[in-house]
């Protein structure tokens, strides 16, 4: 009885050694390992009869099967997964925001600020996951080259509010002579209101004062970005 119990349990203890994602991951790399298996990894283990690369395949699903979408979801939205709690949730979530700052790292690394396309393609990958608007300075130094990035404030699902104050005391601190302002419409519309027209001139104003220039305000989100540098409205 007990032989047959193992032989029809879904516990990856009992998978072929070369089909259970840690030993995979030893012997053929993390390359090879689908996106469930290496969700699995970070699940640990699963529960009864649903194993962790179960549990991954469950967790992909809420995520639309697609590793964006997984990276938008809260903590509390991964904990849906039956079998996965606030420790598994927090793992996959951390993973995926370790992820992301890899990849903006690497793009940071390489910019220096010639256009709008360049630099809305690093905001994209810093700002889309957020399900709330989000303001954010990029600080430049006389060469357009990134000194650093901050986001200023955090605001609801239709709107934040930026201080210039804060912006310019930032800016400062980093010796920065240009800086590039930037939010995220978790909606989804490209088009700046009145106030984002009206907070880009009052900040505009008040850098030129200290000698620095406000290069763009940039809008992001899934449909793309705006640039006000572009549109003539900076």
């Amino acid at each position: 009885m007990e032989k047959s119990n193992r032989k029809n349990s879904t516990a990856i203890k009992y998978w072929a050694v070369d089909d259970r994602p840690r030993e995979k991951m030893i012997s053929k790399g993390a390359s090879s390992l689908s996106d469930s298996e290496l969700l699995a990894i970070l699940i640990t283990n699963g529960y009864k009869e649903r194993s962790a690369v179960t549990l991954a395949k469950d967790m992909l699903k809420l995520g639309k099967n697609n590793l964006n979408e997984l990276g938008r979801l809260s903590i509390k939205e991964l904990q849906q997964v039956k079998g996965v709690g606030q420790a598994k949730a927090l793992i996959i979530s951390a993973a995926l925001e370790l992820g992301r700052r890899r990849h903006s790292a690497d793009l940071l690394d390489k910019i220096t600020v010639r256009n709008s396309e360049e630099i809305a393609l690093y905001l994209r990958t810093i700002l889309k996951d957020y399900s709330h608007e989000v303001f954010a300075v990029v600080f430049l130094n006389r060469s357009n080259k990134i000194k650093s990035f901050q986001i200023i404030s955090h605001g609801g699902i239709t709107g934040t509010v930026a201080d210039p104050r804060i912006i310019l005391k930032r800016a400062i601190e980093e010796e920065a002579t240009a800086i590039i302002l930037s939010h995220n419409h978790p909606s989804g519309s490209l088009r700046p209101s009145q106030t984002d027209e009206e907070l880009t001139y009052k900040i505009k104003q008040a850098a030129s004062f200290l000698d620095i220039k406000v290069l763009d305000h940039i809008i992001v989100s899934e449909e793309g970005y705006f640039s006000f540098a572009d549109e003539g409205i900076l």
